[in-house]
């Protein structure tokens, strides 16, 4: 099946509410923004995660913004580390199955010593989460800008060489590869996975790639959701000005599809 829900659910205080507005609207994913902070107390997210539970939405994670784990600055490749971990934690509290994270930049780096210095940092990660035994999973996404680590072949190398999981955004790449490849190619080379977790929205790009999110097209929808099979566990977050909308928008379209 095919879970569609936005990414965000507002603060501690409105969560549970809209999480049962999600799903009176047929939404049953949603993924929690800590896109600026681990806003979420341990409390909060034992609350806000059995309400997930009994309405059947599936959570995820998106962890802050500022990590870079190429940086040149030892000091900040530690504090984007424990950025990551500490969303793993809080996530696995609320039940959440996945941390999605941009993990660096190449910066003056070949892309090969950026692959390996990622490599090593999600290693690292992997251990921990390991010896805590959480059941949480890792998610470094697929990027929009081509300056920035995360084409498709360096994040199925990821997958492949650490064992952590990842984030199809569909949009982003299709920007970051000027719109010469269709989403049915890019499903293509992620589709021996089991379980997907993928973004999409509208996406304005230009030479460098991604140059920001807008609201989601029905025919782009509608080609998206063409091109995924029906028998696989998909979750698909909507990143668009108006998410919430254009999950709905997409449930509907998946509806005529089937």
């Amino acid at each position: 099946m095919i879970r569609f829900g936005p990414a965000g659910c507002g603060g501690r205080a409105e969560a549970v509410s809209n999480l049962e507005k999600y799903k009176k609207l047929g939404i049953t994913a949603c993924e929690v923004p800590f896109t600026y902070q681990v806003w979420m107390r341990e409390v909060d997210a034992k609350t806000i995660g059995q309400a997930a539970r009994k309405l059947d939405i599936k959570l995820s994670i998106h962890a802050p913004y500022w990590l870079n784990l190429n940086s040149t600055d030892k000091k900040k490749i530690q504090e984007s580390m424990e950025r990551i971990l500490k969303c793993c934690e809080i996530g696995e509290v609320l039940g959440a199955y996945a941390v999605v994270f941009h993990a660096g930049f190449y910066g003056k780096m070949s892309k090969e010593e950026t692959y390996q210095n990622i490599k090593k940092q999600i290693q690292k990660m992997q251990n921990v989460i390991k010896k805590k035994k959480w059941k949480i999973k890792l998610a470094p996404e697929t990027m929009g800008k081509i300056n920035v680590f995360g084409d498709i072949d360096e994040i199925l190398r990821l997958m492949k060489e650490t064992g952590c999981f990842c984030c199809v955004d569909f949009a982003h790449l299709f920007a970051r590869y000027q719109g010469k490849i269709t989403y049915k190619e890019i499903y293509e080379k992620f589709r021996h996975l089991p379980s997907m977790h993928c973004h999409f929205s509208g996406i304005n790009w230009g030479p460098k790639g991604e140059r920001s999110h807008k609201v989601t097209g029905d025919s782009e929808l509608r080609k998206l959701l063409e091109a995924l099979p029906k028998n696989k566990e998909i979750v698909i977050i909507n990143e668009s000005p108006v998410p919430v909308e254009d999950s709905v928008k997409a449930i509907k379209i998946w509806k005529n599809l089937r």
